[in-house]
């Protein structure tokens, strides 16, 4: 039996993973790499293995560095199915198709702008996949509700647990059976912090022979969520009243677009920012997302199925919110120069609409904006993080004048002791724990505090590392 990790090896994204026995070999994600100038050339040499002679493949939840992958590999001869929970399928739906469509926009672009320096060109650049490839790799889904066992292939036994990510997202739990031995490997996919809004704390796992754990924050502690709530308060009323501009948010359209929304619905119930305010939500997958998660709020907690029941009762309290569709809804946006909550994808800045509302606000210096999320190396959204003079957008140099907020505590991913507290309730140590999902320095560091404080086998492994399993 062999494991061998093919992404998120002592980097965050391009989660992938390949599980080999005498009868069957199958992935754990399908991961795109995302951030950084070596995203694109990591995607196109995927895969490092044959794709016809996978035989099934375990998506732990919708993100694209879990997920983006699949119809390329669908492209490059994979013909088994596609595993994951009902709300996952729904939310690829979504996703897979989106990412798709900014493929083939980028690479027109290119095309365009090497023509326009350097006239005609052979062998133009091909979008990774295309919006009806990724539209056919739906086709492959096999949706699975939480903790229903499974067995998609002989001797392999499959079970999907809550992981309190986003949406759908499931740790997996796989039992292999072979010469009259089980073993059990368990795969955390995110974890999700516990007590936070919409999603349920991730379930409790007793046992695993050997286990994969994301290290994403495994360094940090995350501002406690009174904390992020203060924060958010403060930047919303600061700038909306006294300052009279707009509070830009880039947002990942899954989960925190929806996490966004419901907190600063629920700070309006406590009247703790005014209702007056404007919310614009510009991004179409973020609507779509939003729609899906409506459609399964049984998935909810019990905090955010109350206040989706104070809304059904109180719509004349709530505020102006307009999901806005077309390009000219979005455009029409940037004239707005106060008063505007704009919610916008890409989560870590790189693409989508969000590059144009930072282009029209960043430069003002009575604007905010609220980074809510993780934001990957070579991105964007990090050197806003890192506190930039300027940007460039569009190839053009923005001068950062507005305020720039970093939420820490709104966070889809677990921080350091939300991980180790999450690894506490194994009854007993796997024979092998390896840190994934995590930069080097972070994974490594997480890695030395589990064998510290545990005492537990541990690995980091390198990217296209094989391990043999007993």
């Amino acid at each position: 039996m062999k494991l061998t990790v093919l992404g998120a090896a002592r980097e965050v994204t391009g989660s992938c993973y390949l599980v080999e026995t005498e009868g069957v070999r199958f992935l754990v994600d399908c991961g795109m790499f995302q951030g950084g100038r070596e995203a694109e050339p990591k995607n196109r040499r995927f895969p490092g293995f044959d794709p016809e002679g996978i035989d099934f493949v375990l998506v732990t939840h919708a993100h694209l560095d879990h997920s983006g992958l699949l119809p390329r590999l669908i492209n490059l001869g994979f013909r088994g199915p596609v595993h994951c929970t009902d709300a996952t399928a729904d939310l690829l739906g979504v996703l897979l198709p989106d990412a798709a469509h900014i493929a083939e926009k980028e690479a027109e672009w290119r095309n365009y702008d090497r023509r326009k320096k350097r006239g005609a060109l052979k062998g133009e650049t091909a979008p990774l996949y295309t919006v009806e490839q990724a539209r056919s790799s739906l086709k492959k889904l096999r949706r699975h509700e939480y903790d229903q066992a499974f067995e998609p292939h002989a001797g392999v036994r499959v079970r999907f647990r809550d992981a309190g990510h986003i949406l759908g997202s499931s740790i997996v739990e796989v039992w292999l059976s072979a010469h009259g031995k089980e073993t059990k490997l368990v795969f955390s996919g995110d974890l999700g912090m516990p007590d936070r809004p919409l999603m349920n704390d991730p379930t409790v796992i007793e046992e695993a022979d050997y286990l994969l754990v994301e290290s994403t924050y495994g360094d940090r502690l995350h501002k406690s969520m009174a904390e992020t709530v203060e924060e958010l308060v403060f930047a919303v009323n600061d700038t909306l009243q006294r300052k009279k501009g707009n509070v830009v948010i880039p947002s990942f359209a899954v989960g925190r677009t929806q996490e966004i929304i419901y907190l600063l619905l629920d700070l309006i119930r406590q009247e703790r920012i005014s209702a007056s305010l404007a919310i614009f939500v510009d991004s179409p997958m973020a609507t779509a997302a939003t729609e899906v998660t409506l459609r399964h709020s049984d998935l909810l907690d019990v905090e955010s199925r109350k206040l989706l029941e104070w809304g059904r009762r109180n719509g004349h309290d709530l505020p102006y919110i307009q999901f806005t569709g077309s390009p000219e809804e979005s455009m029409a946006i940037n004239t707005i120069r106060q008063g505007a909550i704009i919610i916008s994808a890409s989560g870590m800045c790189d693409a989508g609409r969000i590059k144009h509302h930072l282009k029209n606000n960043l430069p003002r210096k009575e604007c905010t904006v609220i980074i809510a999320g993780f934001q990957a190396q070579g991105t964007l959204g990090r050197r806003l993080v890192d506190h930039a003079p300027y940007v460039r957008i569009f190839g053009e140099p923005i001068p950062v004048r507005a305020s720039v907020y970093t939420l820490g505590g709104l966070s889809a991913h677990a921080d350091r002791d939300a991980l180790l507290g999450w690894l506490a309730r194994f009854k007993r140590a796997p024979q092998k724990t390896f840190v994934v999902h995590g930069e080097a320095e972070t994974a490594a560091g997480f890695a030395a505090t589990i064998r510290e404080r545990y005492g537990w086998q541990v690995e980091t492994p390198e990217n296209g590392a094989s391990y043999t399993l007993d």
